[in-house]
């Protein structure tokens, strides 16, 4: 192991575990429920990341309206929510409307401007802009929130802790699912397989026959989905407002920088270290919390420029 990487572990490990020490001799209860609340929040971080970084991280495509497709599958779920009372076809909603915009995106934008990523990124920017000002007009600067199912509605009775509320374990859950989901796709199928292949050599796998524009419109409208999808998980879990599609652009471009772009499990360590980061912040020093989300980033860059896991190109 090289000497930066050494001190990259070591920077990283040594003062989650002083934290660890500290906060379970000082006050366990506090420390255990910040603890499970920055793995809860790190759930939601990863579905939204997950999404971004198969088209950022894997297929090249700088797409910073990802948050926007955050926020329309929310406010979309939240109508079918509202008119049907079903929150299982919310969340079906939110992802079918995310993805199809996610398309529509990946045929007028990136299609056309394959491999120009200044190009991409202010068309993207842009397209953020007017689509977070349409909401805006349309919806409202109203806080909306869903209710969830009577099941999953409550708290569980868990050891020191004893209450947490059963809906951030199963968004827990659900993230895990989802990251496992992803991972065998990626490794263990043949639409994976050509995936990949397509990002090395797009030319080689079209001369094999492969429709590649039909296979990354596909990707395209699967992380475009698990935005929207986690729109309307994270507005149950949180809350929908404008100024949310910032915030978890913001929190998926820092979890794919530090976990590595490309890497399903490089998105889920990113997101763990930034999920808890936050919480553990915004538990013992709230006035820097921000800060130590930056200083991990900092370090990841300085110490490992290709992420936690990422791979040289």
């Amino acid at each position: 192991m090289k000497r930066s990487e050494l001190a990259f572990w070591w920077l990283l490990v040594l003062p989650l575990a002083l934290l660890s020490v500290w906060g379970l001799y000082e006050d366990s209860t506090l420390f255990l429920k910040t603890t499970l609340n920055g793995l809860t929040l790190a759930s939601l971080y990863f579905i939204v990341a997950s999404g971004f970084t198969l088209v950022f991280g894997l297929m090249r495509n700088v797409n910073l309206a990802h948050g926007s497709l955050f926020l329309i599958g929310a406010y979309v779920g939240w109508i079918v929510g509202e008119y049907s009372g079903s929150w299982l076809l919310a969340v079906l909603a939110g992802f079918v409307s995310s993805a199809i915009v996610g398309v529509l995106i990946q045929i007028i934008v990136f299609r056309r401007m394959q491999g120009e990523d200044l190009r991409q990124t202010l068309v993207t920017i842009g397209l953020s802009i007017v689509l977070a000002d349409l909401m805006l007009w349309y919806f409202g600067g109203e806080i909306y929130t869903f209710d969830p199912p009577a099941w999953i509605y409550g708290t569980t009775s868990l050891p020191i802790i004893e209450k947490f509320p059963t809906y951030r374990l199963v968004v827990l859950c659900v993230s895990i699912v989802i990251g496992l989901g992803l991972w065998g796709l990626l490794t263990r199928t043949r639409m994976g397989m050509m995936i990949r292949a397509g990002v090395d050599d797009r030319g080689m796998l079209s001369a094999s026959g492969v429709n590649v524009q039909r296979i990354f419109a596909m990707t395209f409208a699967l992380g475009a989905g698990l935005a929207g999808l986690a729109g309307v998980v994270g507005g149950t879990a949180l809350s929908i407002s404008p100024g949310e599609d910032t915030r978890y652009l913001l929190a998926s471009l820092v979890v794919v920088i530090v976990g590595g772009m490309g890497s399903v499990p490089g998105a889920a360590i990113g997101a763990l270290l930034i999920g808890l980061a936050e919480q553990f912040g915004q538990a013992y020093a709230p006035t820097y919390s921000v800060v130590f989300t930056f200083v991990i980033m900092i370090v990841a860059l300085a110490f490992r420029p290709r992420g936690v896991l990422g791979k040289a190109t």
